[in-house]
């Protein structure tokens, strides 16, 4: 009899090892943030811009997903950059990103308030993004306080790196159904096109390729299909 009382005492104390949830296996969000430009133009202004996101949860923490951007990329000042340079971009964008966070790899049992640890994640996959360059070729020779402007439509490849974090917050049926989300991205573009202005090899020995960086804020609503994860990451 003690044997068997000492048995059934270590199987409830390891029970939540290998207690499992239910987790929703889509996940659909927008939200608002903040550009900055890092180009070969020197002031590195900022600029606003929105994102929509669908993504597949194979776990509550690794997703699959696409994001969409547009919004304005801007930089310069052509009263006081060099060689007069300044651009406003209005762009768009659509990339095909993984994500993993923390809790795939953290300990499997939900702990309360240390589980905001959990939705800590990186990321990173690949892009297209569409730019329409309003740019500054120089003063205006009749009247110097105004610029010559000119437009160029460019397309380029980018990709995207990801740091951020899920709060996610539980439905009535104790499900996390809902996200608040902070993600801060940089994105490297393979081609001279975000700021229009051709400074690759070619044309300046310093020509690097040109980068934006998205700061936002946002919500996510889980839904569709359930999924089992082995890991008692909800409440109840």
């Amino acid at each position: 009899m003690k044997r068997i009382i000492i048995c059934i005492l270590f199987l409830a104390s390891a029970h939540p090892s290998f207690a499992q949830s239910n987790f929703y296996k889509f996940s659909i969000g927008g939200g608002v943030g903040v550009t900055q430009s890092f180009t070969e133009v020197r002031k590195h202004s900022f600029g606003f811009a929105g994102y929509g996101t669908l993504d597949y949860l194979f776990t509550p923490f690794i997703s699959l997903g696409m994001e969409a951007q547009q919004g304005e990329i801007n930089g310069g000042d052509y009263h006081t950059s060099w060689r007069n340079r300044e651009f406003v971009n209005s762009f768009r964008s659509l990339n095909f990103n993984g994500k993993i966070s923390l809790g795939a790899i953290l300990d499997d049992r939900y702990n309360g308030p240390s589980d905001l640890l959990k939705g800590i994640y990186i990321g990173t996959g690949i892009g297209a993004i569409q730019n329409r360059v309003l740019y500054s070729t120089g003063l205006d020779p009749q009247d110097r306080n105004y610029a010559v402007i000119r437009e160029v439509h460019t397309k380029d490849i980018y990709f995207p790196f990801n740091l951020g974090i899920n709060i996610h917050f539980a439905d009535g049926e104790g499900f996390y159904r809902y996200i608040l989300n902070f993600n801060y991205q940089g994105n490297i573009t393979l081609g001279e096109g975000l700021d229009g202005y051709d400074d690759s090899r070619t044309t300046f020995k310093s020509g690097t390729p040109d980068v934006y960086t998205f700061f936002s804020v946002g919500v996510k609503y889980n839904f569709g299909t359930i999924g089992l994860s082995r890991k008692t990451w909800r409440k109840y």
